[in-house]
């Protein structure tokens, strides 16, 4: 029952609240909370080499990799094979990733994925090593034509027309090594003439390289000099100078990659000129060009991440202004 002191006041609140509606003086709403970014999903997948180059290289992606509105994967091919790769990508393109960055195990091998994912809408950058049999987003490599030239010429000028030169291949099915052998054979032949070049096939396998230069010393005595596709194929020259009794400068090495062993090589004498990458830029930049592609931006389809020639007097500062000096073992005096 209401009696007539609750009509009261009920009477006396329904006053107050047409009071305050009349002067405007309502409750205000919160503002919306705004909706979280969506997060955006890199996948960098690797070729699954461990060596000291990739370890700068993978480094410079995972730096990349690090800001803040991207999730980064990091992936790697066990043992570098195609297939654990070419399954890696199938899984990125059903995750429906925003962007892959991949080092391919085998440069025309892995264009069928390459391929699907692009179909997909997702591009795909090529980080160190190009991909044949695919129109990818971008390739992000040194120009390794162009660097192997100048490893080429730097031999050119140690010899006399008609010496001989040993020659440690990188794996000739990929991009890389194809064009690293020939920027350093056609730059050796245009600097001498009949030039005896002594050819030791690899799949970037160091032990491969110095059971293969130790055959090709016995063969080929009086080398003058060995040029390498990648500083684990220089040290592996190194260990079969060793076992043949050599002294650091009998035989002229000459490295690629401006790697902390390679750089170690020169400073201890083993190695007389490095075409050296910039190693850590290479993934950096990979991955900040997928990060571009996966917003929409547009990217350059080739992008040379720049080489230097290290010989022994600029060897330190090239160390300092790299980063790579801080990985040597042998520091700048």
């Amino acid at each position: 029952m209401i009696t007539k002191r609750t009509f009261g006041r009920l009477a006396l609140a329904a006053t107050v609240a047409a009071t305050l509606i009349a002067c405007g003086k309502k409750e205000e709403a919160k503002p919306a909370t705004a909706p979280a970014a969506t997060e955006l999903t890199i996948a960098y997948i690797t070729n699954g080499n461990t060596n000291e180059g990739w370890t700068l290289i993978n480094g410079g992606a995972k730096k990349a990799g690090s800001v803040p509105g991207v999730k980064f994967i990091e992936l790697a091919a066990e043992k570098g094979e195609l297939s654990k790769q070419l399954a890696i990508v199938e899984d990125m393109i059903t995750r429906k990733v925003g962007a892959i960055a991949i080092a391919p195990v085998d440069s025309a091998g892995i264009a069928p994925a390459v391929n699907k994912a692009l179909a997909a809408g997702i591009p795909v950058i090529a980080v160190d090593t190009g991909i044949t049999g695919a129109n990818i987003t971008s390739y992000v490599a040194t120009d390794n034509i162009k660097a192997a030239n100048v490893q080429g010429k730097w031999a050119a000028e140690q010899i006399k027309d008609g010496d001989t030169v040993i020659y440690v291949t990188g794996d000739l099915g990929q991009s890389t090594g194809q064009e690293r052998k020939k920027g350093f054979v056609d730059a050796l032949n245009e600097g001498r003439k009949n030039v005896k070049i002594v050819e030791v096939a690899t799949t970037w396998d160091q032990t491969m390289a110095q059971n293969g230069v130790e055959a090709a010393l016995r063969a080929n005595p009086k080398a003058k000099v060995i040029a390498c596709a990648w500083d684990g194929g220089a040290l592996g020259a190194k260990a079969a100078l060793m076992a043949a009794g050599k002294k650091p400068g009998n035989v002229m090495i000459a490295g690629f990659d401006g790697s902390p062993g390679g750089l170690d090589m020169m400073k201890d004498g083993w190695q007389q000129a490095n075409a050296a990458q910039m190693l850590a830029k290479i993934g950096q930049v990979g991955v900040e060009t997928a990060i571009a592609a996966a917003k929409g931006g547009k990217v350059e389809a080739r992008i040379d991440t720049g080489s230097f020639l290290v010989l022994p007097e600029n060897v330190d500062k090239f160390a300092a202004d790299s980063g790579v000096g801080q990985f040597m073992k042998v520091k700048a005096k």
